[in-house]
């Protein structure tokens, strides 16, 4: 038997034009990274590019869910893919004509210029995010949806496989050039692709939710969140791991920079991510099995566990394997939610629901990220360079910059182990298991244990 049951050609020419988008979107963000911190060699700069696209992130994903849910899904998908193009474009442009001088001051004004433009694209391609997964309710029965998200979770794998090297590469041969040279090229051509493939509007059933309008319906959003027990919880707890999360977003550059050369980071993280791509085959081939929400929490257990690990030694070996691990096993995650999110959702709110799940658990991210950079390098850096840290652990955990975070993600690996623990043991856990399990007819007549 297949493992997809719905229209597998479409679905699979949606996987393809998503990789083009997500290649070149992937591609903008480590070269802007790796661009600034080279050009400054500022952690704070770093960290702020972090918190700038978080911010946008977390501002716009109720807004975005509601345009995926009041348009068709093909049309939102064209649309983010050419204000990806215009803003890059834009980017370019102050790239041709700044001196290139300008681009050495974390402080300068054309270069956060840039910074923002090229973000501002890469944000736009969160619209193909929030469509993808409703178009996979679409698309795919039931029984093979969580296949089906693990297929989107390998091509997610395919694009840092591509972009890490890419990006690499490019920043080293040229800067910036090259990378947008490449981001307009590869954003018309995959405008012309989905131009040509053919996507339904709705499962057949499905009803239009006018409630709103074109609103975007905070308030009856929340209504449909907070109808399935444990969702809200589910929401808030993934939340909870993306505010530790914004740790690696400003600082694993940074560190990972710190032990090898740019072309030897991107190459190495072209390496880690076939374990993104071999998560996402596991996934496709074997299911998720009976239930999903316990199955994202044990793999909680398992990533926050290897990030209090890895850093322990100063070893690109062990930087390697904890980060594989993770590539691993971040699959599982990501489809175990998206899953539980299509089973328990209606259709006709499914957009604004994923809009609303991205919105808030971004938004503990920029907090992180912003306050994780200086904190970093200006607590946690002297104190394991020249502080009581040196002096005391110094003689076995090392000394330095690079050993100064890497404690940092010893310590939000402590956390995380421990959130994840409590999550296990508590009640919004158990009653959205339960309510997965109960199925479409367990949502209409919820069992007291349900409501409590």
């Amino acid at each position: 038997m297949s493992v997809i049951q719905g229209d597998r050609r479409t679905f699979y020419q949606l996987l393809v034009s998503t990789l083009l988008v997500s290649v070149i979107n992937f591609t903008v963000w480590f070269a802007i990274t790796f661009y600034v911190y080279l050009q400054t060699r500022s952690v704070f700069a770093t960290g702020v590019i972090a918190g700038i696209f978080l911010v946008l992130t977390a501002t716009t994903g109720i807004w975005f869910g509601s345009l995926v849910d009041h348009h068709a899904k093909k049309t939102m998908m064209q649309v983010s893919a050419l204000a990806s193009l215009a803003l890059y474009a834009v980017g370019f442009a102050i790239y041709q004509l700044s001196p290139p001088a300008s681009f050495t001051d974390p402080t300068s004004m054309r270069l956060w210029a840039l910074i923002i433009a090229l973000m501002l694209g890469v944000m736009a391609g969160n619209i193909r995010t929030i469509a993808l997964p409703t178009l996979v309710t679409v698309l795919i029965s039931e029984d093979t949806r969580d296949r089906a998200n693990g297929l989107v979770g390998t091509t997610s794998g395919v694009s840092f496989l591509v972009t890490s090297v890419i990006s690499g590469v490019l920043v080293a041969a040229g800067g910036m050039f090259w990378v947008l040279v490449l981001a307009l090229a590869v954003l018309a051509v995959a405008v012309l692709h989905l131009a040509l493939v053919a996507v339904p509007k709705a499962p057949t059933g499905a009803h239009a939710d006018d409630t709103g309008g074109h609103r975007i319906d905070l308030r009856g959003t929340i209504g449909v969140v907070r109808e399935v027990p444990g969702l809200m919880a589910l929401i808030f707890f993934s939340a909870f791991n993306n505010f530790l999360g914004g740790v690696f977003m400003a600082l694993m550059d940074a560190y990972g920079l710190s032990l090898m050369s740019v072309q030897a980071w991107g190459l190495l993280w072209g390496i880690l991510s076939t374990g993104f791509i071999v998560g996402g085959l596991l996934v496709a081939r074997t299911g998720l099995g009976a239930n999903p929400v316990w199955l994202l929490l044990m793999v909680n257990v398992v990533l926050w566990g290897v990030t209090v690990v890895f850093p322990l030694r100063s070893s690109i070996v062990l930087l390697a394997a904890g980060m594989y691990a993770y590539m691993l096993l971040m699959p599982y995650a990501e489809a175990a939610e998206q899953t539980v999110l299509q089973k328990v959702v209606p259709f006709e709110r499914q957009g604004r629901v994923f809009g609303f799940a991205q919105s808030v658990e971004q938004a503990a991210s920029p907090l992180t990220a912003f306050l994780i950079s200086p904190i970093a390098q200006f607590v946690f850096i002297p104190f394991m360079t020249v502080g009581w840290g040196a002096q005391t652990i110094g003689g076995w955990f090392g000394t330095g910059a690079e050993r100064g975070l890497a404690l940092v993600f010893v310590l939000t690996g402590v956390v995380g182990l421990v959130a994840t623990i409590a999550a296990l043991r508590s009640r919004p856990y158990r009653n959205l298991s339960r309510r997965y399990l109960l199925g479409p007819a367990g949502a209409a007549e919820p069992s007291p244990a349900d409501q409590g």
